[in-house]
């Protein structure tokens, strides 16, 4: 499939790769911007400013923009991390001009101060309902205790506090200042010809600033082990989180802590899932590994009933250091690399899933890679990689978070939260 990149003048950066054969065309905007830029009088502000970019232009009112969008019949959202904002839609090809009318109308929102202070209602009542789901709560907290003076421990959500105290100004001077064309990628996928879109983007993105923009501590981080115990006595399960380094997404040995991940902590079949799932001691047990930007993390999470808390750290604790010392098998490799293969093959089969594949990997590496080179790249993992990944990135060098009912674990005292 042919990719295509250029660059506008004012620095927005355009990547496509088209697909005759495909039915649909997926497009989006990738603004490198998330909680990790944010400073602390403006958290949450990222995700909030998701929000108010679908209420409207000034050629558009909230109700316009979802009856233009359903119109064209378009699947369209956003989302945001600790490190981009993205805006997307997925559209019958014919109706690819409408999409982006849509998608670059709505990137310059008014911030009408009446619908900024209605949403804000709107991103507290979220961070309420957030903080009632318990496995939400563990994640958000145990990063933050990881990451420590870290951007990346920054809440996308923000908190009560923050956003309650966020103005209008503040998240003008936050849209000013982070979304800038130069900080932006336009990601096409599907049936589409290019030239064409380039002429839609530049026609409607030429004027836009290029401004100055940075991004603190892209380092690698290391959080400090230790153990920390939050309750609240109203959470049934108890949830302990185990959180290591790992590579970051321009390292060579992000493959091989995909796949040892995958042969540690995949749902079925893994490590964790035979010494804790399947014999019944936890309700789950997974491991997850992110890649970001200067840096990477490992998650192992466990969630069980309160009682089997402390024998269940002592089992995790026990495949952790034995994986650490001794590997994994040629057999767990294999296996762990084949889900990974058809992770890969089954998420680029549709416009939406590759559109999402090539805009990452730009937008982290600068570089395009086609399927059938990220499928090479696990595909050449080898024990040996796996070993020089466990020597860089030791697994059972964890932060500990266990959060719960529990008002005490191993002898240290429960923070209430």
């Amino acid at each position: 499939m042919p990719f295509y990149s250029h660059q506008l003048p004012n620095g927005l950066q355009l990547i496509g790769e088209t697909s005759p054969a495909a039915r649909s065309v997926a497009v989006g905007f990738f603004v490198r911007t998330g909680s990790r830029d944010e400073q602390p009088q403006e958290s949450g502000v990222s995700h909030f400013l998701e929000h108010m970019v679908f209420k409207g232009t000034d050629r558009r009112s909230a109700w316009d923009v979802n009856r233009d969008f359903d119109r064209i019949g378009a699947n369209y959202n956003a989302y945001t991390s600790e490190e981009n904002t993205v805006y997307y839609a997925n559209v019958l090809p014919e109706y690819l001009p409408e999409a982006v009318d849509i998608l670059t109308d709505i990137l310059r929102p008014s911030l009408r101060p009446d619908d900024f202070d209605m949403e804000k209602k709107v991103i507290l009542e979220e961070i309420e309902m957030y903080e009632d789901q318990p496995g939400s709560v563990a994640w958000d907290r145990s990063r933050r205790l990881y990451f420590d003076s870290h951007p990346l421990g920054n809440s996308v959500l923000g908190t009560l506090q923050s956003i309650s105290a966020l103005t209008r100004e503040q998240m003008q001077a936050y849209f000013q200042r982070r979304y800038a064309a130069n900080n932006i990628v336009v990601a096409a996928a599907g049936r589409f010809d290019w030239e064409p879109f380039v002429q839609l983007i530049a026609s409607a993105c030429s004027a836009w600033d290029h401004a100055p923009v940075g991004r603190d501590q892209r380092v690698e981080w290391r959080g400090k082990p230790g153990f920390h115990v939050l309750t609240r006595d109203k959470v049934q399960q108890e949830y302990v989180m185990f959180i290591s380094a790992g590579p970051p997404s321009t390292s060579r040995l992000r493959y091989a802590a995909d796949v040892l991940a995958i042969a540690l902590g995949d749902y079925s079949g893994s490590r964790l899932y035979w010494a804790l799932v399947d014999p019944g001691y936890a309700d789950s047990a997974d491991c997850t590994y992110v890649e970001n930007d200067g840096t990477g993390t490992v998650y192992v999470s466990i969630s069980c009933e309160p009682n089997n808390t402390v024998p269940n750290i002592d089992r995790a604790g026990e495949v952790l250091k034995d994986i650490q010392n001794h590997g994994i098998t040629a057999a767990e490799l294999q296996s762990a690399k084949n889900k990974c293969l058809s992770r890969v093959v089954r998420g680029n089969e549709r416009p939406m899933g590759r559109m999402q594949a090539i805009a990452a990997a730009w937008t982290y590496t600068g570089e395009y890679r086609d399927v059938d080179t990220e499928l090479a790249h696990y595909e050449a993992v080898t024990l040996h990689d796996i070993r020089d990944y466990l020597e860089a990135y030791p697994i059972d060098r964890d932060t500990v978070v266990a959060f719960g009912p529990l008002t005490e674990v191993r002898g240290v005292k429960g923070e209430l939260i």
